[in-house]
C-alpha cells in the first residue's frame, strides 16, 4: 500500500501532497481547539514598575485541557500500535507491498481526525526514517490510509450502525465491514493514482492492488474487531462510544 515516489507522475503526486495538507490543516486546527482551554493568568510587568496588587489586569491563554492530554497519550499509544502492525510487510509485486493499514481501528479508538493525524505522523516516519513509501508519494499514501482508510473507515461505521453508543452484534459486525471497505477502498485508490499516473494500466494496478486486500480486508476487520472487544472489556474510552461532540465550532 505504502507507493514508492517512481510510481507517481510528479503532477498526480503534487495534487495528492495538496490535498493531504489541506485535510491535515483543517484535521490540526479543529483537533487543537478541542483539546486546548483558555485559562487566565497574569499580564507581566515590567520591573521598573512596582506591583501595588491593584487593578491586576489578566490574559487568557490556552493550555492542553485534561482531555487533551489523555487524547495525546491515546494517540501516541494507538500510533505506536498500528505503526507496528504496518511494518509487517510482504511483497504484492513491482515495489509494491501489502500490509495491515489500522486506520479504521485507530478511527474507532481515537475520533476520525485524531486518527488521520496518528496515520500522519506514522506516514512521515515510515518515509524518513525506513524508507517505506516514497517522500514525494507521502501525499498519496496520506490520502489512501488517513483519508480513504481513516476518516473513511469511520464514515462507512457511522453509516452502517444506527447507533453507534449501543455495543452488540450490530456494532461488531459493522467494525469488520468499515475495516475491511476501507482496505479495499485504499486498494482501489492507489490503482488509480497509478493508473493516473500513467504507470500501469488501471485494469493491470486494479487487479494487482484490490485482489490482494480483498484478503488482507478479512484479517484487517479480524483484527480490528478483536482489539475493540478486548479494550472495550477492560473499559478503555473509545471515541465512537463517546456521547458529546467535542470538536469545538469555529
Amino acid at each position: 500500500m505504502h507507493l514508492p515516489d517512481e510510481f507517481l507522475s510528479s503532477g498526480t503526486a503534487a495534487g495528492f501532497a495538496g490535498i493531504a495538507a489541506l485535510a491535515v490543516g483543517l484535521a490540526v486546527q479543529k483537533v487543537r481547539s478541542a483539546f486546548m482551554r483558555k485559562i487566565p493568568v497574569l499580564k507581566a510587568r515590567l520591573a521598573t514598575f512596582p506591583d501595588t496588587g491593584a487593578s491586576r489586569s489578566m490574559n487568557l491563554q490556552n493550555r492542553l485541557s485534561k482531555l487533551g492530554q489523555e487524547k495525546v497519550w491515546r494517540m501516541a499509544a494507538v500510533g505506536a500500535l498500528v505503526f507496528s502492525a504496518q511494518m509487517v510487510n510482504f511483497p504484492i509485486g513491482e515495489g509494491i507491498s501489502g500490509h495491515l493499514l489500522g486506520g479504521t481501528l485507530a478511527a474507532l479508538i481515537l475520533g476520525p481526525l485524531e486518527a488521520l493525524l496518528a496515520m500522519t505522523a506514522i506516514l512521515v516516519v515510515q518515509a524518513l526514517i525506513f524508507a517505506d513509501g516514497g517522500i514525494l508519494a507521502l501525499g498519496a499514501n496520506i490520502f489512501n490510509m488517513g483519508i480513504v482508510g481513516a476518516i473513511g473507515g469511520y464514515s462507512y461505521f457511522r453509516f452502517l450502525t444506527r447507533d453507534s453508543r449501543k455495543v452488540g452484534m450490530n456494532f461488531w459486525l459493522s467494525a469488520f465491514v468499515a475495516a475491511w471497505l476501507s482496505v479495499v477502498f485504499a486498494a482501489i485508490a492507489a490503482s488509480f493514482e497509478i493508473a493516473w499516473s500513467g504507470m500501469k494500466p488501471f485494469l493491470t494496478a486494479l487487479q494487482a492492488m484490490t485482489l490482494t486486500y480483498i484478503l488482507i480486508g478479512l484479517a484487517e476487520g479480524a483484527i480490528t474487531v478483536a482489539v475493540l472487544a478486548l479494550l472495550y472489556r477492560k473499559k478503555f474510552p473509545l471515541e465512537t462510544l463517546r456521547e458529546e461532540k467535542i470538536y469545538a465550532k469555529e
